[in-house]
């Protein structure tokens, strides 16, 4: 009987008795020689999992699991470095209500290593090539928190050595997200852009892609202490929103700002409405609540845009897009992102604690020794 890949798919990555790999072909398989390989059991590899949501330390989980193995059009990336974002530990926690997608998850979307295997119809070039992943846990079970983690190939992004892995494991979520922020409704070149909490990671990003567009930029801070905080991005300039920061903005944009990109749609709503120019954007991608207030007349009369980010649902070819942009960024030097805090494996727990309690600067959980 011949095996096709795709009647395996539903049990590769978690199955005891059938795995496939990439080493060899035995006869009663189907695809190219030297493509598919089914072996009794397989090895185990080490990753973190939950199968119930709940507060971190009590339903995250750490040990063996089989390895995964890539189905045609798939990779299989040698996890170094998997990244934590916000939208990770609320998929776990069930923010808002929502449910488990799948009985078993292994978290985080991004991350960054080496391509180890390659399934049918994938360049073999690809292996041995250091990539950065994303999407690996948006509508998938199984993430980058893991040695190994398989995903479609257009997941994957090569980088070049100027760019670490630590920052190539940064870049997936808030990189696309910020570049969709930025750039979702056309060029910047020339306008007027607001990007508020330029102390976070997605704002960073998008104030930092914002400048290298041609656009001025104006970032927001919470206080004026934080005027002067290490690490913030070199940006033509920066207001804190504790110092009547709707006549700041004026001040420096008279006509209103064409773009901004939120944070805190619920929290910032009357100051954006008062300092967007007409027939300006707004871009946002969080508010604390499930509902939001508006003020309608202003952005009725502006004829403001509001445009919604969920990165998960972003149209494929804006997320390759946005990577491909984000890696040419890094490795030029015209994007710089700051690693707060590396953990193992063992301690991805604290690690989701850190990113929830807001930790500056990103969170990155060490997958390789």
């Amino acid at each position: 009987m011949c095996i096709e890949p795709s009647m395996l798919t539903r049990r590769r990555v978690w199955s005891d008795d059938i795995t496939v790999s990439g080493a060899h072909r035995p006869s009663g398989t189907c695809g190219s020689a030297g493509t598919f390989h089914l072996t009794k059991g397989g090895d185990a590899m080490k990753a973190a999992w939950y199968d119930e949501q709940g507060v971190a330390g009590e339903v995250l989980r750490v040990g063996k699991r089989p390895d995964p193995v890539p189905d045609e059009g798939e990779v299989r990336v040698r996890v170094l470095f998997s990244g934590v974002n916000p939208g990770d530990t609320k998929k776990r926690e069930g923010w808002l209500g929502s449910a488990m997608s799948y009985p078993e998850v292994i978290p985080h979307s991004d991350g960054a290593g080496v391509v180890d295997r390659v399934g049918a119809g994938v360049d073999v070039e690809l292996v041995g090539r250091r990539v950065a992943v994303h999407g690996a846990q948006s509508y998938r079970p199984f993430g980058t928190a893991a040695e190994y983690t398989v995903v479609p190939k257009d997941l994957v992004t090569v980088v070049p050595d100027s760019v670490s892995d630590q920052v190539a494991a940064l870049l997936g979520i808030p990189g696309i997200t910020a570049h969709r922020a930025v750039f979702g409704d056309g060029p910047v070149t020339g306008k007027v852009v607001l990007v508020h909490g330029v102390r976070g990671g997605v704002s960073g990003i998008a104030a930092q892609l914002a400048k290298r567009g041609g656009a001025t930029v104006i970032g927001t801070v919470r206080r004026s202490s934080d005027l002067g905080a290490e690490g913030l991005p070199d940006l033509d300039h920066v207001v804190a929103l504790d110092a009547d920061p709707a006549a700041a903005v004026r001040r420096i944009a008279p006509d209103g700002v064409d773009r901004i990109v939120e944070v805190a749609l619920d929290a910032n709503a009357d100051l954006d409405a008062a300092v967007i120019a007409n027939d300006g954007v707004i871009a946002t991608y969080f508010a604390r609540g499930a509902r939001v207030s508006l003020p309608f007349p202003p952005l009725l009369f502006a004829n403001v845009t509001v445009r919604f980010l969920g990165s998960d649902d972003f149209p494929p070819a804006a997320k390759r897009a946005a990577m491909d942009d984000l890696v040419a960024a890094v490795g030029e030097g015209g994007l710089r992102l700051s690693v707060g805090k590396v953990l193992p494996l063992e301690q991805i727990a604290q690690a989701h604690d850190d990113v929830d309690a807001g930790q500056v600067g990103r969170v990155l959980v060490r997958i390789a020794p």
